[in-house]
C-alpha cells in the first residue's frame, strides 16, 4: 500500500452506483457484497462496471517533446529603466509628468530650485575670475626664477596658488555640468535661479514620487522611466530541468492577463542558482510590441528535445490533492482497482510522460485505468465521505 495514498482511505462498506440505482449502504453489506483487500482499492459490481466503460491500456515507450513548465515576470535590460533623481538636491518647482505619460530622449521633465544653485554659480565666477589673475602671476614667478632673481619659495606659492585655484574651476564647472547648466552661459554674467532636469532616455514615466514644492534629497528618486522597446519574458526555471534548457528553445509565454500565447525564444540562460533553487532564463519575443507592461507575470512552456519515454493517455492519470494517480486493475474479472501514485512530466498529443522512479508503471505487463479513472476517483471519495 502506497502511504500517499492512506488520506483517500476507502473501506467499502457500500458501493454507490454510478446510475445511483443502489438502495442503500447497508443493503450492500447484507447481500455479502466483497470488502476491499486494501484501503486504496476499489470493488465494482458488475452494474458499476458497465456503467463506468472502465478500459485497460498500458504505458509504452513514445517520442515526446517534452515541455518545461515555467513561471516568471516581464522585465526591460538596465540601460531602458532610469530611476531619475537631483544630483544636488532641492526643491521641485514645476513638473507635468504623470503616470503613463510618453516623454522624449532630452525633455525637461522637472524644474528645481535651490539657494544653493546660485551660490555654485557664484562660487564659478570668482574662482575663474582668480583664475586667470593666479595664471598671470605664476607666469611671472616661474621668468623670475629663471633668472635666479626671486626666492624659490615665491614660486612656491605662485604653483600652490594657481593649480589650487584651477582645480577648483574645474570641480564647480563638473558640479554645473551636473545640474544642466552651461559654463560658457553663465560666463556671461546670466546666473540662473533654477535648473532643469532632463530624462536621458525616451520611454513612459512609470513612477512619479513627488509633488510641488516638495524638497528632495539626491539619494531621493523623483521618477522611474521605462523604454518598452526591448521588453523581455524573464523565467525562473528549477534546478531539475536546467540541463534540458539550450539557446534558442521555442518558449510559449500567457501573461496573467491574456489568454492567448506569445511566441518568443530562449536568449540567455543564468548561470546562478537562487535560493529557490530556479535559474532566471531570459527569453526574447518575436516581434517587438510597446504595450507590454515591465512587472506583468506569466507562466510559460519551453519546448525541449523530443525524447523516448514512457508515457500513458492523459485520460488515465487523475489528480487528488496536489498528487497525480492511476489505477491499475488487480483483478479483471472481480473488478478489482489500485490506486497508485506517480510522477508525470511533460504532455503532448494527448499523452503524459511519467518521470522519476515509477515502479508500478515501468513494466509492460502492468494493467492500467486508461478510461473511466475520474469515474473510479470519485467512487473512492465519495464511499469515504
Amino acid at each position: 500500500m502506497n502511504k500517499n495514498t492512506n488520506h483517500i482511505s476507502i473501506i467499502l462498506v457500500a458501493v454507490v452506483s454510478i446510475s445511483c440505482s443502489s438502495p442503500s449502504r447497508h443493503s450492500d453489506i447484507e447481500q455479502g457484497l466483497p470488502l476491499p483487500k486494501m484501503l486504496n482499492e476499489v470493488i465494482l459490481t458488475n452494474e458499476q462496471f458497465k456503467a463506468v466503460k472502465v478500459e485497460i491500456g498500458r504505458a509504452e515507450k513514445r517520442q515526446m517533446s517534452g515541455n518545461i513548465k515555467a513561471n516568471g515576470m516581464l522585465d526591460v535590460p538596465p540601460q531602458n529603466l532610469v530611476s531619475i533623481s537631483a544630483p544636488l538636491g532641492g526643491f521641485v518647482k514645476s513638473t507635468q509628468l504623470l503616470q503613463g505619460m510618453h516623454v522624449t530622449k532630452g525633455q525637461t521633465i522637472v524644474v528645481m530650485e535651490h539657494p544653493n544653485y546660485i551660490q555654485l554659480q557664484q562660487d564659478y565666477l570668482e574662482s575663474r575670475s582668480q583664475l586667470g589673475f593666479l595664471e598671470q602671476e605664476y607666469n611671472r614667478q616661474l621668468d623670475l626664477s629663471k633668472e635666479n632673481v626671486n626666492a624659490l619659495k615665491s614660486l612656491q606659492q605662485a604653483t600652490s596658488n594657481y593649480f589650487g585655484t584651477k582645480a577648483k574651476v574645474a570641480g564647480l564647472k563638473a558640479k554645473l555640468q551636473l545640474i544642466n547648466i552651461n559654463p560658457s552661459e553663465i560666463e556671461k554674467g546670466e546666473i540662473k535661479n533654477t535648473v532643469n532636469v532632463i530624462s536621458p532616455i525616451a520611454g513612459f514615466v512609470s513612477q512619479v514620487n513627488v509633488n510641488i514644492g516638495m524638497y528632495v534629497n539626491p539619494i531621493d528618486i523623483m521618477f522611474r522611466i521605462v523604454d518598452t522597446e526591448d521588453v523581455h519574458a524573464e523565467a525562473q526555471v528549477f534546478e531539475k530541468d536546467i540541463p534540458k534548457l539550450k539557446v534558442g528553445q521555442v518558449v510559449r509565454v500567457t501573461l496573467s492577463n491574456e489568454n492567448k500565447e506569445r511566441i518568443a525564444k530562449v536568449f540567455l540562460i543564468g548561470k546562478e542558482i537562487t535560493p529557490d533553487r530556479t535559474v532566471r532564463v531570459h527569453c526574447h519575443f518575436d516581434g517587438e510590441d510597446r504595450n507590454l507592461i515591465p512587472g506583468t507575470y506569466f507562466s510559460a512552456l519551453i519546448e525541449t528535445e523530443s525524447n523516448n519515454v514512457l508515457a500513458l493517455p492523459v485520460s488515465a492519470v487523475v489528480n487528488y490533492d496536489g498528487k497525480t494517480f492511476v489505477f491499475i486493475e488487480k483483478d479483471s474479472v472481480k473488478h478489482v482497482y489500485e490506486l497508485k501514485e506517480i510522477i508525470t512530466g511533460a504532455r503532448d498529443d494527448g499523452y503524459v510522460s511519467i518521470e522519476g522512479k515509477n515502479d508500478m508503471v515501468s513494466d509492460y505487463r502492468e494493467k492500467i485505468v486508461v478510461k473511466g479513472s475520474f469515474e473510479l476517483l470519485n467512487i473512492l471519495k465519495n464511499v469515504a465521505e
